[in-house]
């Protein structure tokens, strides 16, 4: 069984205080047969973090054959979270344009983008998340991008933005946490569900519950590691090998065995994503 973290910060500084550390880090995904993993940009300030990290690891530049089977390749996306817009404008989404336009051969997405409610109730900045979030979104479609889409409490933002632009290309909902219909509205605009360690805590019984009834052909896996850690590890930094766990978890609460769990998974993956760049 092979697996793809499909949204994983692997360029945040908790993972490259130490290079040495962090190559080593790459490796064990590999032995845990951890063979993709997708980086999602935030802001400005890492975009070239991120198109560095995917460049290391890029399939078309391992330095030979041995590197390339012992190692996961990475593969990077570019944008805006909401959590970030304080002192944005319009002129680093044009930034953005631009650098889409300039590593349309090196990125899979456009992400990590969404509208986010917690950060709303702070910053009562609604009106600038719905500018960022549809300029983002209509880039992905001028360039048939898929998009990863960030949502906290703004289902009722977020559904009918989707609904009005018609993407192309669709994409993940990531960290999803909702209930069966709001999944189902995601699922009905052709959106994967972005499936991590929100299912390890007992109390997300409405998230479970969904996950539980869903196809499976809806799914995908992520860690959001750093972030995001598993239930007994709060307050630990998330780590991309915390993926098999989720797989685990998963697989609890399914009636596929594991092996078509896995399976299906990635084909969910191959769906969305073009990873042969």
């Amino acid at each position: 069984m092979k697996f793809t973290d499909s949204h994983c910060h692997l360029d945040f500084d908790e993972f490259n205080r130490f290079d040495k550390q962090n190559k080593q880090l790459i490796s064990q995904c590999y032995t845990a047969n951890i063979h993709q993993i997708i980086v999602p940009a935030i802001h400005p300030d890492n975009w070239q973090k991120v198109l560095t990290i995917a460049a290391q690891y890029s399939q078309n530049k391992f330095t030979d054959q041995m590197e390339k089977i012992t190692k996961p390749t990475i593969y990077a996306c570019l944008g805006i979270h909401p959590w970030f817009l304080t002192n944005l404008n319009h002129t680093h989404l044009d930034n953005l344009a631009s650098n889409v336009q300039k590593n349309i051969n090196n990125i899979v997405a456009i992400g990590e983008t969404g509208i986010d409610g917690g950060i709303i109730k702070q910053q009562d900045n609604l009106s600038q998340q719905i500018d960022f979030f549809s300029y983002q979104l209509q880039l992905a479609k001028t360039h048939h991008l898929p998009v990863i889409v960030h949502h906290r409490q703004s289902h009722q933002h977020i559904v009918p933005i989707l609904k009005k632009l018609q993407l192309t290309e669709s994409g993940i909902i990531h960290a999803f946490s909702g209930s069966y219909q709001q999944a189902k509205d995601y699922l009905d605009l052709g959106f994967k569900l972005g499936i991590g360690g929100t299912i390890t805590y007992p109390r997300a019984r409405k998230t479970i519950n969904a996950i539980k009834r869903l196809p499976l052909s809806s799914l995908v896996l992520e860690t959001d590691a750093p972030a995001m850690p598993l239930f007994g590890q709060q307050g630990e930094v998330n780590s991309p090998l915390a993926l098999i766990n989720v797989f685990e978890h998963l697989v609890e609460l399914r009636d596929e065995n594991k092996e078509e769990i896995a399976q299906q998974i990635e084909l969910n993956i191959n769906q969305v994503f073009t990873l042969n760049k």
